[in-house]
């Protein structure tokens, strides 16, 4: 197994102080002080979080295969202090597709100032799962200067919700959202439905991509039951450099589970997949 370091840090909210974007740094042994390596962030999904299941393990090897690997939480992720649970309802009832877009940003920022030791900001990319795969592409679109892309699992648009749902948000003023794993539901307030409505064009995925120039692999498992393997395909469709990944049998998390159980062969070929095309468009 190759030796990795590993760094974890924040980054200020510029709006919210008690919510600040924790952050986790991964490179070979080393690295910070070896040459500047290519930089890949690494964003997760609703109710995900940096530390969650494949993540740790994704960037354990990408680090192997000689790059630099920077995942975070987003702000509004509910994850606070304590890295592994749930802790702060509050955070994840305000969050927004603008603050996840804005989160990136930020990160990416800090990429491109020199402040991290070890990366070379000329060479970055970035993997998104799920809605952070649909956020990776708002950003890349907007900034236009990343070498390679990958999504996993990807949303390819922002409305998630039915109309009797977003009637009756709108009447109580939240909605609740369930996580079957920790059994807790969780508080979305009309935050996130605002701004779904009101920031509909700068939030449009698939225009996005449109305007995604950079090489982009669009992993997707055939047997998603959480986001269609059809909105995998419209991705591909609107992207100029997309190529779909299709994963014959495997479901949204290409079965890992978190705690972590170890890599299944659906995660393995997505591990593969990705690992390969970032060695081609940015080593």
């Amino acid at each position: 197994m190759t030796s990795t370091d590993v760094q974890r840090f924040e980054i200020e909210n510029p709006t919210d102080a008690e919510r600040p974007i924790r952050a986790r740094l991964e490179g070979p042994a080393g690295f910070a002080t070896g040459t500047p390596l290519p930089c890949v962030i690494v964003l997760h999904g609703f109710k995900g979080f940096m530390d969650w299941g494949f993540f740790p393990e994704l960037s354990r090897q990408l680090a192997g295969a000689g790059f630099a690997c920077l995942s975070f939480n987003v702000s509004g992720s509910g994850i606070g202090q304590n890295i592994v649970d749930f802790t702060d309802e509050e955070g994840f009832a305000k969050n927004t597709f603008s603050l996840e877009v804005r989160d990136l940003g930020l990160v990416r920022d800090l990429v491109d100032s020199g402040a991290l030791t070890g990366i070379d900001a000329t060479r970055c990319g970035v993997l998104g799962h799920s809605r952070g795969g649909g956020v990776a592409l708002l950003n890349a679109a907007a900034r236009g200067d990343y070498q390679a892309i990958v999504t996993w699992a990807s949303i390819c648009h922002i409305a998630r919700f039915d109309a009797a749902t977003v009637a009756s948000w709108k009447r109580i003023g939240h909605i609740l959202i369930p996580n079957a794993r920790t059994g807790q539901d969780h508080r979305m307030d009309l935050a996130a439905l605002e701004d779904a409505e009101q920031n509909r064009a700068a939030l449009d995925i698939e225009g996005a991509s449109a305007r995604v120039a950079a090489p982009t692999l669009v992993v997707h498992g055939t047997a998603d039951g959480a986001v269609d393997l059809s909105e995998g395909e419209r991705l591909v469709a609107a992207l100029p450099a997309g190529e779909l990944f299709r994963i014959e049998g495997s479901g949204h998390t290409f079965e890992a589970r978190h705690p972590f159980e170890g890599v299944s062969p659906g995660l393995a070929a997505a591990l593969s997949a990705s690992i390969a095309h970032f060695q081609r468009h940015l080593a």
